[in-house]
């Protein structure tokens, strides 16, 4: 019997479930002609006391390996190969930043879409410019598509560019955003940072007037675009308001007549504490705008009127543009949902 011990992988710091892990592995190992038709695969129980992992877990790969008629079962001889000629799935290396409700969104939508049809392997790097930098300078050959969601606190962001313009473009989509100066033909799926902003608070135009002074709270060291900082000022001064960017909350002085536009979900938080605890009535002397729509923005202080980009929409044609091996660069449109708190 074969050592799958060295064929099958599993990485702790990988977001994919162990099962598609050990599924994936035993999928390469098979491509890589290290696994053999007829070759008899360890049992359940062994498998799982080998990697440590319960066993519904090595149930779930062996199923999972089943839907591909890869593997079958025989009372007595247990697990084996029975199919090395199969429609290979689509192997994708999966990076994001964080994981975060909206982004949760995005790889629901994008996982859903590809189905059985691709093996994904997920990794979060916490905007750690040195784990970004281990994935992609490691053994990326596996992989029939690198999709990248590139945000970065803003010293090392130069440094992303550059490893990234060295992956080979064939492979390579960007997701959320669109990085400046990355050569070749590659795919895209972004946000317009800047016109996204802008558009959206023209559409609130009317609702706008009856405040005199718009603020966004916009943290130091953020890996937040500033291009947004750029559409949100480019209206302020398009359309007369007085303007401030703050970095945060907790100096910040409630006054009458002003709009907090925040981009986190804790500054959300502290800006609704603050409001409870004064005696100003939000939609009336206070106006409150949130980025990315979430269920509970529905009913915080009777409804706060979220500015979003539709992360369905954005998971849907990654995923399209990984199966089609097309390399379009689409912007997501971005969707005002407004509501009580203006």
């Amino acid at each position: 019997m074969k050592n799958y011990l060295k064929i099958i992988q599993i990485d702790e710091h990988s977001i994919t479930p162990k099962y598609l892990q050990i599924c994936n592995s035993i999928l390469r190992g098979i491509e890589e002609q290290k696994i053999e038709k007829e070759d008899i695969l360890p049992s359940i129980n062994d498998l799982s006391i080998a990697l440590e992992v319960a066993r519904n877990t090595i149930e779930r790969a062996y199923k999972e390996l089943k839907k591909y008629n890869v593997i079958n079962s025989v009372a007595g001889k247990g697990y084996f190969i029975s199919n090395t000629q199969f429609d290979q799935p689509v192997k994708v290396l999966l990076l994001f930043n964080k994981l975060s409700s909206h982004k949760k969104i995005i790889y629901d939508a994008f996982a859903e879409v590809l189905g059985s049809n691709a093996a994904i392997d997920f990794y979060i790097y916490n905007n750690n410019f040195n784990f970004f930098k281990k994935l992609l300078t490691g053994n990326i050959d596996h992989y029939s598509k690198l999709i990248i969601i590139p945000h970065f606190i803003e010293n090392p962001a130069n440094a992303a560019r550059a490893i990234i313009n060295d992956l080979p473009k064939e492979k390579l989509i960007l997701m959320d955003k669109l990085l400046e100066n990355i050569t070749g033909d590659f795919g895209a799926v972004y946000e317009n940072f800047e016109q996204d902003i802008y558009d959206a608070l023209t559409e609130l135009l009317d609702k706008l007037s009856k405040y005199h002074t718009l603020k966004i709270v916009f943290p130091e060291n953020s890996y937040y675009s500033k291009e947004i900082l750029k559409g949100f000022i480019s209206f302020c001064r398009q359309y007369a308001f007085e303007y401030e960017t703050i970095h945060d909350l907790q100096q910040e002085t409630l006054t009458p007549g002003t709009v907090y536009i925040n981009l986190m979900e804790d500054d959300l938080v502290e800006l609704v504490e603050k409001i409870i605890s004064s005696k100003l009535k939000i939609g009336k002397d206070i106006g409150v705008i949130s980025y990315n729509e979430t269920p509970l923005k529905k009913v915080i202080l009777n409804g706060i009127t979220t500015i979003s980009t539709d992360f369905k929409m954005m998971g849907e044609k990654a995923a399209e543009m990984a199966l089609n091996n097309t390399k379009e660069h689409i912007a997501i449109p971005f969707k005002v949902t407004s509501r009580d708190s203006l």
